[in-house]
C-alpha cells in the first residue's frame, strides 16, 4: 500500500486515487488542484469540463509570473487566470477514478467532497535542444505526482434552541448570566 500525505482521514468513509510521474506541468496542475480543493465532486467535475472548454478559468495565485489577466478570474477574486487544459484532463481522470473507487466501496457518490488534493514535483526529464553557433541548451519537462482523497460530506444538523442558548451563556460572566435569568423569569 502506498502512503498518502493525509493520514488523519478515515479510510472507511473515503476513496483515494493517485498518479505518479505524470507528464503534465507541475505549476499549472498545482494551481488547478488548489482551485477545486474542498469542493463537492459534482461541482469539481463540471468546473474542470468548463476549464477544458474555456468557459471558466483557473486562478493563478502562487505560480503566476508572466500570467496575463482574464476577466473569468473575478469569481475567485484574482485578475490573473488561465485555462490549463492538460492539467484539467489529468485531474478529471483522477477524480473519475476516485469516484469509481468510492462507488466500489459503497459510498454515496452524490455527497462526495474533495477533502485532500496534493500535487508534488516528480523528477525532471532531460532532453536537449540545439541552438545557433553549435550550442546546446537543456529542454526539460516538469512532471507531477498527484494524490487526492474524496470523503462523504457530513450531514448538517441544526442546533436546538436549548443548546444554542447554553452555548451563548458560556461566554458570559456570572453577573450577565444572572441578569439574563432574571429577565427570562420576569418575561415568562
Amino acid at each position: 500500500m502506498v502512503r498518502y500525505a493525509a493520514t488523519h482521514i478515515e479510510p472507511a468513509k473515503s476513496a483515494r486515487a493517485r498518479g505518479s510521474y505524470l507528464r503534465v506541468s507541475y505549476k499549472n496542475t498545482r494551481e488547478t488542484a488548489q482551485a477545486i480543493n474542498g469542493w463537492k465532486l459534482t461541482r469539481a467535475l463540471v468546473y474542470l469540463e468548463n476549464v477544458k472548454n474555456h468557459a471558466e478559468a483557473v486562478p493563478m495565485r502562487r505560480y503566476a509570473g508572466g500570467t496575463g489577466r482574464a476577466s473569468q478570474g473575478k469569481q475567485f477574486g484574482v485578475s490573473r487566470a488561465r485555462w490549463p487544459v492538460k492539467s484539467a484532463e489529468f485531474l478529471l481522470s483522477l477524480l473519475k477514478n476516485a469516484e469509481a473507487n468510492a462507488d466500489t466501496k459503497g459510498l454515496d457518490t452524490s455527497n462526495l467532497i474533495v477533502k485532500h488534493i496534493q500535487v508534488n514535483q516528480a523528477p525532471k526529464q532531460r532532453r536537449r535542444t540545439y541552438r545557433a553557433h553549435g550550442r546546446i541548451n537543456p529542454y526539460m519537462s516538469n512532471p507531477s505526482h498527484i494524490e487526492l482523497i474524496l470523503t462523504e460530506g457530513q450531514e448538517v444538523v441544526q442546533k436546538s434552541e436549548e443548546v444554542a442558548n447554553r452555548e451563548s451563556m458560556k461566554h458570559l460572566t456570572s453577573r450577565q448570566r444572572g441578569q439574563r435569568s432574571r429577565k427570562a423569569i420576569t418575561q415568562g
